[in-house]
């Protein structure tokens, strides 16, 4: 194994049959490896880029980036949602320098030139006096719309490529595990004021790993299992969550284009969820959606949509995403996620366990950015550049009932063992679809 791989999709090793699942160092640490993630990757399939809710008025709007170019998501004042690229079409200037905020018109600060919040051109700055050609008074000076973008109940996604699937078709099966989310409120998502904005010096598929990854928590944050016991020793709480009907297991279900989840079952339950502490949604909630589904909403769930989203739902909502600024430098955008309209007890609850966990200022992040950057410092080691950090599961042993068949689940992969399991077969399909995004690229690099 010693010999470098000669293309970047030989950088992932697949051969489950041999129980081999293998990732190169360099998949971590290459500049050229990360040119090719935001070419074939963050810039050539669906991203996530934020919630229908940020533009619920008219000529609201909300700045991102997709990959490393800006992008002004806004609805105009007939009510459409729209995506741009947030440049200005004279010379390149970001149109809207601002996070969020609404308004009828975008003007651009380098020449005056202004849109609308539909993106058409009102107004070419001292145009008459310009001694334009006539070939450019025929032009479309509009914002340039992003290629492709979409709406899946409230969660809005893009792609800087034409050439994606449907946004349904790429979310695919993962549709039933954002669904075990959204089902949650009948009346809508929005995110609790106050988003959290941080870097980290890695790489960001070391996030998109810890999402997926049971293994770590006992030892990277043995520090809070620790607060948390005494906590409980020190002041019980006043309510209990729902025992739990089924026995003690962990596990994970693995979808097509990338998607896992990570899952527990706990006896009792670790803390109390906002969803069973507000017992009027509670009850709402199980009439509308099932016994079967209702009991997963309350179920520790990790879940990642590949390449850039992540909905952590525990003892609080957690929805993150990241971009990649470098090979080993990483932004971080956190938001508390909630029912429109939540009872004031329940957000609150709410709120107090996101701060505590969540975020650089929380009792776990700190620790889990931390190793991030242990494990990037790591990957300059002169080994023969493989890891060995994907072979947990891959000898098999569950041959249990399916757990996701009980809510209508088909993943393409299913993993399922004790608390102390920690599977690492949930991590092949963001590698397969990685390797699958750069070989394409790498053909059609040929080809041409």
């Amino acid at each position: 194994m010693s010999d470098r791989p000669r293309s970047a999709a030989e950088l992932v090793q697949d051969r489950p049959e041999s129980g081999v699942f293998r990732v190169h160092r360099d998949v971590f640490r290459d500049p050229a490896v990360f040119q090719l993630e935001m070419e074939r990757i963050f810039e050539g399939t669906w991203v996530f880029v934020g919630l229908e809710s940020q533009v619920a008025k008219p000529n609201e709007f909300f700045t991102t980036f997709i990959g490393r170019q800006p992008v002004l998501v806004t609805r105009d004042s007939e009510g459409v949602i729209h995506a741009f690229l947030n440049s200005c079409r004279h010379r390149g200037a970001v149109v809207c320098p601002f996070r969020k905020g609404r308004t009828k018109f975008h003007v651009c600060r380098y020449h005056g030139w202004a849109y609308d919040s539909a993106g058409r051109n009102t107004l070419v700055t001292d145009e008459a006096e310009g001694q334009y050609p006539e070939s450019f008074v025929q032009e479309d000076h509009g914002l340039l719309p992003v290629a492709r973008f979409g709406n899946y109940r409230g969660l809005l996604f893009a792609s800087l490529s034409p050439d994606v699937p449907s946004l349904e078709e790429h979310l695919g099966e993962a549709r039933a595990m954002l669904d075990l989310v959204l089902d949650q409120s009948s009346t809508g998502w929005e995110f609790v004021p106050g988003p959290v904005n941080y870097t980290f010096d890695a790489n960001w598929k070391l996030q998109l790993e810890n999402g997926l990854d049971f293994y770590h928590f006992g030892s990277t944050h043995s520090s809070y299992v620790d607060v948390l016991a005494k906590r409980a020793k020190a002041s019980p709480p006043g309510v209990t969550p729902p025992p739990e009907v089924d026995a003690e297991a962990q596990g994970s279900f693995s979808f097509e284009n990338g998607h896992s989840m990570m899952w527990s079952i706990r006896n009792p339950p670790r803390g109390l969820r906002p969803l069973a502490f507000d017992t009027a949604r509670l009850a709402e909630v199980r009439q509308r959606v099932g016994e079967a589904k209702a009991k997963w909403m309350l179920r520790q769930r990790n879940l990642t949509i590949f390449p850039n989203l992540q909905i952590i739902d525990i003892v609080s909502l957690q929805l993150r995403t990241w971009r990649p600024l470098g090979p080993d430098r990483t932004e971080m955008m956190s938001h508390c996620m909630a029912p429109i309209g939540e009872e004031a007890e329940a957000r609150r609850l709410r709120i107090r366990q996101y701060e505590d966990f969540f975020n650089p200022t929380g009792l776990a992040t700190s620790d889990d950015n931390v190793m991030y950057e242990y494990c990037q410092s790591g990957y300059a080691a002169d080994t023969d550049g493989w890891t060995q950090g994907y072979a947990r599961g891959l000898g098999g042993g569950n041959g249990g009932p399916s757990l996701a068949a009980e809510i209508g689940v088909r993943p393409a992969a299913e993993a399922v063992g004790s608390l102390a399991f920690g599977d690492e077969t949930c991590f092949h399909a963001s590698y397969r679809e990685w390797r699958r995004l750069v070989a394409r690229g790498e053909m059609q690099a040929a080809a041409e």
